[in-house]
């Protein structure tokens, strides 16, 4: 997952480098100078004043220029240098011109909140120059906002992967940052936003996704508010590709998952599901992490010293709440419980063993699993999952999701 700035779960920002498309420039230079062509005729029809007008987006003295967008172009000639330098520290912007000399844009993405000094030369048909400097400082971290999201760009993964969106700044103008996202399936699957609350935005469509489809999400919210004096700062392009089908049923009655891929049953798994006292969720989970180790603690959710393992393995999130399907190596050898009887805080329990590296259902299970696959719970006592605990809005009713959508 990305993460907004050095964040873990994948930022539109910062772990994912945003692609600089095609550069907008909106706003004129500060001031120019212009140099004669040498030529000290200055007769009629002659100039000494170059016909060549360079442009650079961030006016000068401006604030809350893009990071994405700022760059400089220019009319009737050609650049031939641009530099631009952080303006506190010195250090250089790398860049690139364009082939035709007609444009310049940085190399990388401005950081937020910075100063940056810009000066470019120009010639125009008759070798007679120009040069335009400015001296900008880029939208503020206060004042912009920037969502993470899942799934990554360039991965596979499972039919029930929706794609979900975690602003760090609460959205009052919800339509206008859902009508400058858009999903789209290669199936020509119709996909839908809904929001929970202010600061997630998921989209999926009415059913999984069909297997081998491309999934396109476009974001476009650079410079677009959000809320009052807060604009959006990310432009990029992300693709993954949905891969096979996997859904597997945990019945609670039976204290058995059945492993469906491909509408084919492959396995049938004994499971230990949540104890009477905890019971677990009812309902469709997607798997959205995986770890080969993992420290649960019960003073994590509440309960308090139920439990601490410090290395259990092959666990996989169903819920944020802290639902795991996961291996068990602790249960009494005498008596297994998979497959006969309900021992967990509510989590799904697997045979395996310590570390993890036998041969054993939980392993087996790990390993033929993505992020995105699909667990159903049914025939628990307990209610159902959330739509929002977790990438669970499966469990939302089609038409209450589309009413959930600002577009």
């Amino acid at each position: 997952m990305t993460t907004p700035d050095m964040t873990a779960r994948r930022t539109v920002g910062a772990c994912a480098a945003l692609v600089i498309g095609t550069l907008t420039l909106t706003a004129c230079s500060g001031g120019g100078t212009d140099a004669g062509n040498g030529d000290g005729k200055g007769g009629k029809g002659s100039s000494t004043t170059s016909a060549a007008k360079i442009v650079i987006s961030a006016k000068d003295g401006s604030s809350g220029a893009s990071i994405n967008s700022t760059g400089v172009r220019v009319d009737g000639g050609k650049l031939t240098a641009v530099r631009m330098k952080d303006a506190k520290t010195g250090q250089e912007v790398p860049g690139s011109l364009e082939s035709d000399g007609s444009g310049w844009h940085p190399g990388k993405q401005l950081e937020r909140g910075t100063k940056y000094e810009i000066t470019a030369t120009a010639k125009d048909a008759d070798g007679r120059s120009t040069t335009a400097d400015s001296t900008f400082t880029t939208v503020s971290a206060a004042n912009s906002f920037i969502g993470t999201y899942t799934p990554d760009g360039g991965t596979t993964v499972g039919v029930g992967m929706p794609v979900s969106f975690s602003f760090d700044k609460a959205i009052s103008d919800r339509k206008a940052v859902q009508s400058h996202i858009t999903v789209t399936s290669s199936s020509g699957q119709k996909v839908v936003g809904h929001w929970f609350g202010q600061n997630r935005l998921d989209f999926r469509p009415e059913d999984y996704w069909k297997t081998g489809s491309k999934v396109t999400m476009k974001i476009d919210l650079d410079g677009i508010e959000g809320a009052d004096g807060v604009v959006g700062v990310q432009k990029k392009t992300v693709t993954f590709t949905i891969g096979r089908s996997q859904v597997s049923t945990v019945d609670v009655n039976t204290q058995t998952m059945t492993v469906v891929r491909d509408g084919a049953t492959i396995k049938s798994v004994p499971i230990s599901a949540g104890s009477s006292e905890f019971s677990t969720y009812n309902g469709q989970m997607v798997i959205s992490e995986k770890s080969k180790q993992l420290h649960m603690d019960s003073r994590t959710v509440n309960l308090a010293d139920a439990y601490d393992i410090k290395d259990v393995p092959h666990a996989m999130r169903l819920t944020q709440s802290g639902t795991y399907i996961h291996g068990n190596y602790w249960y009494n050898q005498g008596n297994p419980p998979f497959g006969r009887q309900g021992t967990s805080h509510g989590c799904v329990g697997l045979r395996d063993v310590k570390g993890g590296q036998g041969d054993t259902p939980s392993k087996w299970f790990y390993d033929n699993s993505m992020l995105g696959d699909v667990v159903v719970v049914k025939n628990s006592p307990d209610k159902s999952v959330k739509p929002d605990n977790g990438l669970n809005g499966w469990n939302m009713p089609w038409s209450e999701w589309i009413a959930g959508s600002a577009a």
